[in-house]
């Protein structure tokens, strides 16, 4: 009888603390949420937090503020997350970097598959390749026959060591057999208006800093990295097209928590996010950041990050690259 009664106390005991824990997670949230971003203020992941969270605070009925934590690559603001409360009260948005910085890095003070939980995946975005206007090339066969007819000599532009722009110039070398040389610049600002200067001939750049420059004509668009094409540059052939579909790039942004953080609070911020997402204006907004708003949950999120990251740590190896 008292084993009986042992079980009955046990099950009940399981119910109430089931309770408990639902209503506790139906109050979320109930103070301000800090989404990190872990670069100054004025970039593309910035950016996309800003353009996000006035409508999550409205769908949240709590306020989203985002905080610039910037340093190591982005590491910092990763690292406030993954060692903060798994409460759903201080997030991140991720991007490329989240990816590429296990293999950058010699050593990271936390671990990106087992300290972070992917909540939502926001959107894509691919890199394209530009080349100043006077560069006597109109398309990437040209450009390929030129570097190959003048290794070593033609230059190209990142916004740093480690970046996205960097890293898909190195695979592109890897896959077209060039010998290009990567000139880093503090930022994509800077690389940017050297490029349109011509102190460097070409770059691999996010595409919302050279739209406005393709469409002028100052610069000449030649491929997207993406699997499609772009929103943003609809006419621009991808890699993929021109029979370069090994060197595609694909940028990811989107939004992680600290592991352990409730599945029913995961699952508020996620469908606040995908809601946000597919709002028109917010659709229009990341397009002409340079995004591809195309949501997804965290389980896909975490199925890419777990493809990705060994991807390019094999890209990294071979281009023997390094930031610490």
């Amino acid at each position: 009888m008292n084993s009986f009664f042992k079980k009955v106390f046990s099950i009940c005991a399981c119910i109430f603390l089931g309770s408990v824990h639902s209503v506790s997670a139906q109050g979320y949230p109930e103070k301000t949420i800090r989404l990190m971003v872990g670069y100054a203020p004025g970039g593309l992941t910035d950016g996309v937090a800003r353009t996000l969270s006035p409508q999550l605070s409205e769908l949240l009925g709590k306020q989203v503020v985002v905080e610039n934590r910037g340093g190591g690559g982005s590491s910092i603001a990763t690292d406030v997350v993954a060692k903060s409360p798994a409460d759903g009260y201080t997030l991140l948005m991720a991007d490329q970097a989240l990816i590429s910085n296990p293999s950058l890095f010699s050593t990271l003070p936390y671990d990106t598959l087992k300290d972070l939980q992917p909540v939502a995946l926001v959107g894509t975005a691919a890199s394209v390749i530009v080349v100043n206007s006077t560069l006597p090339v109109r398309d990437l066969k040209a450009l390929i026959a030129l570097a190959k007819s003048k290794p070593g000599t033609l230059n190209y532009a990142s916004g740093g060591n480690g970046t996205m722009t960097h890293l898909a110039g190195e695979l592109f070398k890897q896959v077209a057999r060039v010998d290009i040389v990567h000139v880093p610049y503090k930022g994509t600002g800077p690389a940017v208006v050297d490029l349109l200067g011509g102190q460097v001939p070409m770059m691999f750049s996010s595409i919302g800093p050279v739209a406005q420059y393709i469409k002028s004509g100052q610069l000449i668009a030649l491929a997207v990295t993406g699997e499609n094409r772009s929103p943003a540059l609809p006419n621009v052939p991808t890699l993929s097209e021109l029979g370069l579909a090994q060197a595609t790039v694909i940028g990811y942004w989107g939004m992680m928590a600290p592991t352990g953080t409730p599945g029913d609070v995961t699952e508020k911020l996620m469908k606040a996010v995908s809601d946000v997402v597919k709002r028109p204006d917010i659709n229009q907004r990341l397009v002409s950041l340079g995004i591809d708003p195309s949501f997804a949950t965290g389980a896909r999120y975490e199925k890419i990050l777990s493809s990705e990251i060994p991807k390019w740590a094999q890209v990294i190896k071979l281009a023997n690259i390094r930031i610490d």
